[in-house]
């Protein structure tokens, strides 16, 4: 793997959804911390522990299970600054599962 070109930088996550998220990485590559900016759990945070690949140059998967029970995996395309986000969560009618896409801006 070469370097993990998100280590140690911070972006605003844009979801198609309305949902903005701040994304801390750590400089190691290995922690996320986030931040919910607006949406329906606007002022959430936590830090995950990050699970990584790279796919090609400036395209890495990363996923990681939220304190919740939430499940989420990005496909971040630094060369585009553009995420395909996929995520999943229980509800009183079962697990919900969510495809959704967003833009990164540097922060």
């Amino acid at each position: 793997m070469s370097e993990l070109t998100y280590a140690g930088k911070t972006f605003v996550f844009r979801v198609d959804n309305g949902v903005v998220f701040r994304n801390a990485y750590a400089a190691d590559g290995a922690t996320l911390h986030y931040e919910t900016l607006e949406g329906p759990t606007e002022g959430s945070e936590e830090t995950v522990t990050l699970h990584t690949a790279e796919v090609a140059p400036g395209l890495f998967m990363l996923g990681w299970a939220e304190k919740s029970g939430v499940t989420v995996t990005h496909l971040m395309n630094l060369n585009a600054l553009t995420v395909h986000a996929f995520w999943s969560y229980e509800t009183g009618d079962g697990r919900v599962a969510e495809l959704h896409t967003g833009t990164l801006e540097p922060a």
